[in-house]
């Protein structure tokens, strides 16, 4: 490693986890109500009074900014972890189906009429089949690639590509007989949003964001040898088709989850690894926590302009993160050539 890369992921070890801490807070403080500092942090602390700024932050903010947090972390781990499985940097959790099937599956339950209430706790019906359909979309894509020989990456992408067109097609057939009020809610879910934000849909995004913290130690090392290709991780005890599977099925529950509680945010899976990578080099076990910490940071990050550019309406946050990721994507390219 090169003493400018050293100094590279220093300073985002230092950096990121700063940017997280002060966007979280931002977060707390900043909405349609605007509170200091001093009233978050005693808010969180209790030992401020008690009152409408505790009510805001314990409420409403608290359990949304954990939500937005845990998302977007989320969504750039298991980002990383497929650009890594595909060795390719423009790869997203789109890529195995499972943003189209989750879109299809909510798309086909309000287009029932589904309701809020739920037999599954806090989770409407929408996310409920949101999560079904990305799961069912990636288990066909995980069949169709898997053979005799092992599990074809190349296979898996093309299948993807055909799932997500597939089902695109389907939500779009929805789309054309749905009446407008149902159209109106297919497009501002597929835009992303927090606004339906709970504490147990923050703890069930928290747990998922644990079960991929704790698997960053083992298949970081893995997704480093694999890109050397996969002849040659066999030949250094990477046991492959385990890898890819596990891979596999923790970004499809990871994404999963994330599409059936906060809708479609497109950008942070693709962009966000792949922004991180070019600060810090392809370390794998580098690469996915500091993906992880900046993922939590842009979306807290949207979130809060979302909420806030035009209060007290709200934005779709999906839209934000495209606004903002996009022209800071192009300049990290424009620098990366210039270096070459």
């Amino acid at each position: 490693m090169t003493l400018a890369r050293r100094r590279s992921l220093k300073f985002a070890w230092w950096f990121l986890p700063g940017l997280l801490g002060l966007s979280f807070i931002t977060a707390l403080a900043i909405g349609a109500v605007s509170l200091s500092f001093a009233q978050v942090i005693g808010a969180l602390t209790g030992f401020g009074e008690a009152g409408l700024a505790s009510d805001i932050v314990q409420a409403i903010r608290l359990p949304r900014a954990l939500l937005a947090a845990a998302v977007g972390a989320v969504l750039a781990i298991c980002g990383a972890m497929l650009q890594g499985l595909f060795r390719n940097p423009l790869a997203d959790p789109s890529l195995i189906g499972v943003t189209a099937g989750a879109s299809f599956g909510a798309s086909l339950a309000i287009l029932l009429g589904a309701q809020v209430a739920s037999a599954f706790g806090s989770l409407p019906v929408v996310s409920v089949a949101a999560f079904c359909g990305g799961l069912v979309a990636v288990a066909l894509v995980y069949h169709v690639a898997k053979g005799v020989t092992g599990t074809s990456v190349a296979t898996m992408l093309l299948m993807g590509i055909a799932v997500t067109a597939f089902s695109a097609s389907l939500t779009g057939l929805m789309e054309y007989f749905a009446d407008n009020e149902m159209l109106r809610r297919i497009s501002l879910w597929r835009m992303g949003g927090l606004d339906a934000a709970s504490y147990p849909r923050a703890f069930l995004m928290l747990l998922i964001l644990c079960g991929l913290v704790a698997t960053m130690v083992r298949f970081g090392a893995s997704l480093n040898v694999l890109l050397l290709g996969e002849s040659q991780a066999r030949h250094l005890g990477v046991d492959v088709e385990q890898t890819k599977t596990w891979l596999i099925v923790l970004a499809a529950a990871g994404v999963g989850t994330s599409v059936a509680v906060a809708g479609s945010i497109a950008f942070v899976g693709l962009v966000v690894p792949h922004m991180v990578r070019l600060w810090v080099g392809p370390d794998h076990r580098q690469l996915l926590p500091l993906s992880a910490l900046a993922g939590a940071s842009l979306l807290l990050i949207s979130d809060t302009l979302a909420r806030s550019i035009i209060a007290p309406v709200e934005i779709p946050v999906g839209l934000i993160t495209a606004l903002i990721g996009v022209p800071f994507f192009v300049s990290l390219l424009r620098k990366s050539r210039e270096s070459l």
